[in-house]
Order: C-alpha cells, then sequence, then structure tokens
C-alpha cells in the first residue's frame, strides 16, 4: 500500500517531531523515503547493551518492514569490515562504509541518489557514534533526514540523549527527531485524500412564516 503522502493532494508529518514538523514539505513518499540503519553489524551490535539491543532491533526491523511496504528503501551498513547482521527486511541493501559516517569510502550516497530518495529516516545501533555520524553528514549533503530515537541504540544512555538533543540545535541543523510509533502512523495513513465538500445549492428566500417568497417582477421596460 503507499504511503499517505504518496497521493496527490495529502500532506503528512510525523506526530511530535522537534524541532520542526518531520518531513518540512509534508511528502511521504516510498519513492523518495529511504530508511538507513547505521552500525547493523556484528561490531556494533556485540558493543551495545543487551536491553537497548533487542528493543533497537526489534524496533528498527518493525520500522524497516513498514518502509518496504510502502515502496521506500531499506538500507544496512556495515562498518569498517564488521560482518553485516541479517537483512531486517528481504529487500534490504546491504552497504559497507570506510568509517562511522556511512557516506565515507562507500557508495551509500550513490545509491540513495540513482534511486531518487530524498528524505532519509537514519536509526540503527551506536545512537552518538555512527548512527549520528551517518545521520550528520547526510543532512550535510542535502537530504531531509529524521532520527527515530527508539529504534536506535546507544553505547551510553547519557551520550545518547546528548546526541539526539544536538540534532535539534539552531532549529535543526542535522534534521529533526522523532520517535518510532508516530512514525509508523504517519507511514500507514489512510491514503484517500478528503474530498472537497460539494457546494450548496442556494436556497430560496422565505417570508418569517417559512413561505416561499414570490419571484421580483421584471422592470418595465421603456418604451422607445
Amino acid at each position: 500500500m503507499p504511503f499517505a503522502g504518496t497521493v496527490r493532494g495529502v500532506s503528512v508529518h510525523v506526530d511530535g517531531t522537534v524541532p520542526y514538523p518531520w518531513p518540512y514539505d509534508g511528502l511521504v513518499d516510498g519513492a523518495s523515503l529511504a530508511l538507513v540503519l547505521a552500525g547493523w553489524d556484528e561490531c556494533w551490535s556485540a558493543r551495545v547493551a543487551a536491553p537497548h539491543l533487542g528493543l533497537a532491533v526489534s524496533a528498527a526491523t518493525t520500522l524497516a518492514g513498514e518502509v518496504a511496504a510502502g515502496g521506500g528503501m531499506v538500507v544496512a551498513l556495515a562498518h569498517r569490515g564488521a560482518v553485516p547482521l541479517g537483512r531486517p527486511t528481504p529487500s534490504a541493501l546491504t552497504v559497507r562504509a570506510d568509517g562511522l559516517d556511512g557516506c565515507f569510502g562507500g557508495p551509500l550516497e550513490p545509491e540513495l541518489r540513482r534511486r531518487g530518495r530524498t528524505h532519509v529516516i537514519v536509526a540503527g545501533l551506536g545512537l552518538e557514534g555512527p548512527v549520528h555520524s551517518t545521520l550528520r553528514s547526510l543532512n550535510d549533503r542535502g537530504f531531509e533526514c529524521l532520527l527515530v530515537t527508539d529504534a536506535c541504540a546507544p553505547l551510553d544512555a547519557a551520550l545518547g540523549v546528548a546526541a539526539a538533543g544536538m540534532v535539534t540545535m539552531s532549529g535543526g541543523i542535522f534534521g529533526a527527531v522523532g520517535t518510532l510509533a508516530p512514525t509508523l502512523a504517519a507511514l500507514t495513513a489512510p491514503t484517500a485524500p478528503t474530498a472537497p465538500t460539494a457546494p450548496t445549492a442556494p436556497t430560496a428566500p422565505t417570508d418569517l412564516a417559512g413561505r416561499a417568497s414570490p419571484a421580483p417582477n421584471p422592470s418595465p421596460q421603456e418604451e422607445p
């Protein structure tokens, strides 16, 4: 099923995003949307504490399924030669990067541009590491970015909060920040735009008793 923003005349934003309603243009379109899961490899999964890891992987996998179902692109990033984790969806593309920044030394940006992706949701493992680095880099390259914090796992909870807060500075210097449930709601919003209300036919004038008033007599024509 296409996302609501795919339908002409429908504008969709994710509720509760800060510091501005994401996306800025209201376009949640499967043809232009990508989900990038940074730190999606065995190295970063081994560094994240177990409670955070399980919650983040479950949330990110759920998000990936909805993005893919609406025609969006799902990318799983493996960093610095680490072994990739399993694909979050059957259609997910595994991309390697040579650094924490998913755009460094790998084909992430060219793949996004080749497929016409302009709006990117970012999540994954290592919120204050590869997730944040990749988010900043994509934003600097002109992508409209949303960080979904509860689909991420930090190495340190306090650093994760600080990293998410940095995104919102200066009116959204690195994009916007949101959470999973509203993001899923935006992706699965009804696709049919509201039909415009038909104009009401004018009613005949009535007198105080509710009777139709007689039509006015035509003006008499002047004799030539």
